[in-house]
């Protein structure tokens, strides 16, 4: 099978400047991910776009290929991962005839995978062709049995009450399993985007995750913590 990864990584952040950039134990971000997609035994190639010279140079440096800069129009803050996958794809299958099997999306807000995951969520796909698409999932540090929303008279409204009567009065081992999507590992068939337009399709297998191996980067707490996860990990 064909199976390539995207790195996805805009100029534009607000949360954190230049955020792509930021150095973890002294590698960018994209770096990190550039480096776990090389280290899979099941990648063979390895995609960078964006529309940064400054990202695009780096990405060259630390091995991914980058055919091209990222247009301006589908790299606004608006824009969904979709298009950007579809981009890749279209400019492959144009350009090179090749079209791939399987697309991995690597995160670089994510610098710790360790790259057995990414191949074992691979491989997740791989043996389960009914599935278009695998997704990291964790178990969730506050369960949704015990979350509300605020109703228009200002009353807290438990968001899962068509499971349970009273769900946030549970015990903690009487509540059930449930998961939310990490931003670690995704792994989607190639026709799952050019066929339904879609980053997972309809049928998502789950590769369940520690939720202690789980960073995501979003705000400059995140960044804090991952720098502190990360050096201490490398002092094991």
């Amino acid at each position: 099978m064909k199976i390539i990864s995207l790195i996805p990584a805009r100029g534009g952040s607000k949360g954190i400047k230049n955020k792509n950039l930021t150095e973890i134990e002294g590698k960018s971000l994209v770096g990190h991910s550039i480096t776990h997609s090389l280290q899979s035994t099941l990648i063979q190639r390895t995609f960078l776009s964006s529309d940064s010279d400054a990202i695009i140079q780096e990405g060259l440096k630390y091995g991914a290929e980058v055919p091209f800069v990222r247009p301006a129009e589908l790299a606004a803050d608006h824009v969904l991962d979709i298009p950007v996958f579809e981009h890749l794809l279209a400019y492959l299958k144009a350009t090179e005839n090749y079209i791939p099997d399987i697309v991995v999306h690597l995160r670089p807000t994510a610098p710790y995978r360790d790259p057995q995951w990414i191949d074992a969520a691979i491989q997740l796909l791989i043996d389960h062709p009914a599935a278009d698409s695998v997704r990291s999932v964790s178990e969730p540090s506050q369960h949704p049995y015990r979350v509300f929303s605020i109703d228009e008279q200002g009353f807290l409204d438990p968001i899962m009450k068509h499971e349970h009567p009273q769900p946030y009065l549970l015990r903690r081992q009487d509540l059930p399993k449930m998961y939310f999507y990490n931003c670690v590992i995704d792994v989607t068939r190639a026709e799952t985007i050019t066929a339904q337009h879609s980053m997972t399709g309809t049928k998502i297998y789950p590769y369940v995750m520690h939720p202690d191996d789980v960073i995501d980067i979003d705000t400059p707490l995140d960044l804090a913590f991952a720098r502190y996860y990360l050096s201490e990990k490398l002092k094991k």
